[in-house]
This record gives structure tokens, sequence and C-alpha cells, in this order.
């Protein structure tokens, strides 16, 4: 068992006070309670849902030998040294980083943020490098890789001890690229605090994560701490298709960059040709062929192109390792049907992907062939696009059906109901209204004609539905391919 002692892992955290000796072995570094060992170095959080504080004594009894906090318990049990610090969750990744030696400075980490696109380019990223030849680590949505090995992921962005552990893993593996998603809720948490990132990515900023932040601005200002904590010899990406990517920029200190679809940047691609089996691009003036559909993969494309020779990487061979990759997991995922039915599974679980997905889907359609848009809304998550969402599958649908996606703890069918209201009266003859999803699965295929598409949206790579706290196994690929085996 590795040790660090505690006044190394303390040097970068902001100390009021301390009551103790700061003179320890620490075992290991944790926020949870129920994770500390003898010779442990608890960290008191307030979280949305509990607060650390209430559980320092059960952690000391546990065996923590150190504690850090914002406020010390009445009580300060003897042969504890106790930390007040003003910035507890702060501290949390501080004091993993020290722990495990600083490992994002012994690596070249790439972070990428933005409502959409993240998944796709982190792993493309990761994809791209390994092909090169180097030695990579991964942090998403999908799975986390230490090179090769596969580590199941729980969160977009883990906690801070799990962070750094797998980023220590990564450095042990011998890896010199790490490519990593960061979540809205892990910058305004401080899970990336501590970390040393080369370079930062921005995809766009669309309606997502308000039940979370409030308001869009408070969600806009936690993208943009990320980039204004990026050091001078770190690079950032925008996209300037985005409004929202000029803002990215004010007051950061690292090198600036832009990559656009539409307008003049430092990256540009233009789409030439597209079919289902792929499209031609031309990025900055030499054409390339992809295995990816629509303008939103063309400009996530372009993103991975641009952040490769910022880390310098050479043009060429990124192109040719561009035109081998295949599209992510559960993201615009083509499953056909024998009798010529095109089916397409998509993660889109925002208005804005939704959107993109459905637009990119029709600019493909040929002849008279319809489009069937199978989608639901998840529950315990923000209501305000319920209805949005409704409303775009519609306006780009022939035939609309609504169904449950993960309902958590609320009904299904009052989800449906909140989508249903943003539906006009014509609009609303469409659709029709299945809550189970693999149900409206089999619907749409039954209602699908030789040429006719169907989107199933919102869930992607997901392999389980929550319901009332309970993951059953469900993944839309399978139903889908399911109904297509029984029509």
């Amino acid at each position: 068992m590795s040790k660090r002692a505690l006044r190394k892992i303390l040097e970068e955290i902001k100390i009021i006070s301390m009551h103790g000796a700061p003179d320890r072995s620490i075992t290991c570094v944790t926020a949870d309670s129920r994770g500390v060992i003898p010779g442990s170095l608890f960290v008191a959080v307030r979280g949305t849902m509990s607060d650390g504080h209430d559980f320092i004594a059960r952690a000391v009894a546990a065996g923590a030998v150190a504690v850090i906090c914002e406020r010390c318990p009445e009580e300060m049990a003897e042969g504890v040294t106790f930390i007040v610090t003003d910035d507890s969750a702060a501290a949390t990744g501080l004091a993993a980083s020290a722990f495990y030696d600083y490992p994002s400075r012994k690596i070249r980490l790439t972070g990428v943020t933005g409502t959409n696109g993240k998944t796709t380019i982190a792993t493309l990223l990761y994809n791209t490098f390994e092909s090169l030849g180097y030695k990579c680590g991964l942090l998403s949505t999908v799975c986390n890789y230490v090179h090769l090995r596969r580590e199941d992921a729980t969160h977009t962005t883990p906690d801070p001890v799990r962070l750094n552990a797998l980023l220590a893993d990564m450095v042990e593996e011998g890896c010199e690229y790490a490519f990593m998603e960061v979540s809205s809720h892990a910058v305004d948490q401080r899970r990336i605090a501590g970390l040393t990132f080369s370079g930062g990515v921005f995809t766009n900023l669309t309606h997502d994560h308000l039940d979370y932040h409030g308001t869009f601005d408070n969600y806009l200002a936690a993208k943009k701490k990320f980039f204004d904590g990026l050091r001078p010899e770190a690079f950032a990406l925008v996209n300037s298709d985005d409004r929202n990517g000029s803002v990215m920029l004010q007051n950061c200190r690292a090198s600036k960059h832009t990559f656009s679809m539409h307008s003049m940047a430092d990256f540009r691609c233009i789409i030439t040709e597209q079919g289902f089996e792929g499209m031609l691009l031309k990025v900055n003036g030499t054409e390339v062929w992809t295995r990816f559909l629509g303008d939103y993969n063309a400009s996530n494309l372009l993103a991975v192109y641009g952040t490769s020779l910022l880390l310098g990487a050479d043009k060429g061979e990124v192109l040719r390792v561009l035109s081998t990759l295949y599209p992510v997991s559960g993201r615009m995922e083509v499953i056909r049907s024998s009798v010529g039915i095109t089916g397409i599974v998509d993660y889109a679980h925002t208005p804005d992907a939704l959107e993109n997905v459905i637009n990119a889907v029709n600019r493909l359609r040929q002849g008279n062939g319809r489009l069937i848009v199978v989608v639901g809304a998840g529950g315990d998550r923000d209501r305000t696009k319920r209805p949005v969402m409704a409303r775009i599958a519609a306006g780009g649908a022939d035939r609309l059906i609504l169904t449950s996606d993960n309902p958590r703890s609320e009904d299904p069918e009052r989800i449906i109901d909140e989508m249903q209201e943003g539906l006009s009266p014509d609009t609303i003859a469409k659709m029709i209204r299945i809550t189970g999803r693999a149900e409206a699965i089999k619907a749409a295929v039954m209602l699908a004609s030789p040429g006719d598409i169907i989107i199933v949206a919102g869930k992607g790579h997901e392999t389980y539905q929550d319901i009332k706290g309970v993951k059953h196994h469900f993944d839309d690929r399978e139903e889908l391919r399911k109904a297509f085996k029984m029509s």
C-alpha cells in the first residue's frame, strides 16, 4: 500500500487553520466515509444531496487520521489532524493530485467540454493517437481506457480521487496522452481542481442541465471557468460557429485557436459529398473520406484534426487516420434491416442534438422514404427541454412516437404528457405515444416500409433503463435488431 506524507499532500491547499500534528503518513484520500481505511485522509465536502461534515465521526471511527473540512466538529477526536480550508471540494482534487504525485503533469492531458460532441471528440482523439503509435488514456461517458485496458465509466467526469488514480495508472502504463470529457458539473463541483491540462476544446453550448445550473448564464459560466483555468503554455481550441466560442477565449491565458464549418478560422472544413456510407470532407484544403454522417460530425472531426495538430501530430498522418475511424458507439450508429429500412441509434438527449440528427438524416433522404422518430426524455432532469424536444422531433419527422427514456423516479406517463405540450394541433396528428420503449421501437418498425428511416434517440450507447432506482438491461440497438428480424 502506497503512502504519502500529509505535509506533502497539503502543499497546494489554502489552509485557514490546523489542529493536530502535520507529520502523518496517509494511506488514501477519500471524500466518501464508506471508503475510509486506517490511515486515510477524509475530506468533508458539502454536496448537493448530503454534507460530508455530517460523516466526520464515522470516518474517524473507521480509521481516518486526518480530516480536511470547512468547519471543525465540536468535539475533535484525539490523535486526528483537522485541517480547515475555505473550499473542501477543491481541496479534494488538490489532495488527490498530490497523493498520486501529480499524474496530470506527467502526461499531455486534453479536456473537451461543451453540450454536445464531447464523447465523440475525446474518443476519436484517443483512437487517433493510439493509431499514430502512442499509448493513450481516455476518460469518457461511455468508458475509460488506460492504453488498451477498458475501465467502466459511471460519470462523464469521475470524482477527483478516481480521476487522479486513473491518470496515475496511465502514467504507470507509459501513456503519453490522455483525453478527457469535462462536464459542467465537474467544473462546478471542483472535480478537476489540481489537474494540469495541456489543452482545452470547446464544442458548443445549447439547452441542457438547467435543472442543475438553474440558468443558462450559470451553465455558460461553468464551461468558461475551465478555459479561465488553462495555463499560458496550454492551447484553447473553440468552435467559432457557436457564438459562445469567443466567450470561452475571453481572459483565457492559453494560446487561442478556432475551428469552423462556416467562417474563417484556423481549422476549416466543408462537406463535398455525403450518404449513409459516409462523407467526403475538405479539411484545410485537403480531401478526406470518412465513415461519419452529418454536419455536426464533420465539426467533431475538424476539432479532432485541429487538436491533433496542436498536440504536434503530422497533418498527413492525422488525415490518414481520420479516414479509418468509425463512429463512437451509439452516436449516429446505422443498423439496416434485410428489407431496406435504415435504423439510426443516437444518444441525442438535448434539443440541439436531436435537431442536428434529424436535419442530418433529412438531408440524406431519397425518393419517398419517410422518417419515423422514437424519442423520450429523462426523468429527474431538466423538464423545460421536454416540450422543445417533442416539437423539434415532430417538425422534422413524418411520424413521431413518444416513449419512455430513463424515467428514474418520475412517472413516465407524466414525462410524455410534458413532451406532448410542445406539439401543435397540426403536428399532434403525426404523433402516437407508447410508454414501453421496446414496444415503441417495435411499433416504429411495423410502421416502416422499405426506404424509410427510423431514428431511435436519447440513449445511444446505454445498456440499461433506469426505473425507480433500478437499472434494467435495455439496449436500443438490441431492440431495433430484434424488431427488424421479426418484421
